[in-house]
């Protein structure tokens, strides 16, 4: 039994939501997002601004496909409303960002400065030099770029450097100076 997939889903007022076929589009006061129900498996109705998502089978390939398509819709309404947001911080000696024009250009301990590329539908802040907020109304491509960023140059466990994200905890490690004192 799908415990997500069986919640409904409320559409608040200032929120559009179209069925046309296999094609759920969702509008808001940010923008517009579509998702397919490439299943026919899964069923969905609209009554009285609550969307509900039903099975016609246990198996369980349906099962897990009913609660992921609740989870997209249910994203996309939440992204065209408020939008969803991801903070890096870039951590370390001479680690810095700046914007250049719509792209980041990213000072991390290479011999060069890394120029990331703007993506669309994805903007990028960066308020102070050590910090960029990548912000979106897609939740998985928000993800995606803010994992892209990180992976220039990832935390490392010895002294902390890297770009990492705001709630991230980085597990530090005791450095071979204080391993050999030890013993």
């Amino acid at each position: 039994m799908s415990r997500i997939g069986n919640k409904p889903i409320e559409i608040p007022e200032k929120v559009e939501l179209k069925i046309e076929g296999n094609l759920i589009s969702v509008k808001g006061p940010k923008g517009e997002l579509t998702v397919e129900i490439v299943d026919d498996r899964i069923n969905y109705e609209i009554n009285e601004n609550i969307l509900n998502f039903s099975r016609s089978s246990e198996v369980a390939e349906v099962r897990s496909l009913h609660g992921l398509y609740r989870s997209l819709i249910a994203n996309n309404i939440q992204g065209v409303l408020e939008g969803y947001k991801k903070t890096l911080l870039l951590q370390g000696v001479g680690h810095r960002a700046t914007l250049k024009g719509n792209d980041i250009e990213i000072l991390c301990g290479f011999s060069h400065p890394v120029i990331f590329k703007k993506v669309e539908g994805i903007n990028f802040e960066v308020p102070d030099q050590n910090t960029v907020i990548v912000s979106g109304i897609d939740k998985a491509l928000v993800g995606q770029v803010a994992a892209n960023i990180r992976a220039i140059k990832p935390p490392e466990p010895y002294k902390g450097k890297g770009i990492r994200y705001e709630d991230e905890y980085v597990r530090r490690k005791a450095g071979k100076a204080a391993v050999t004192a030890g013993a």
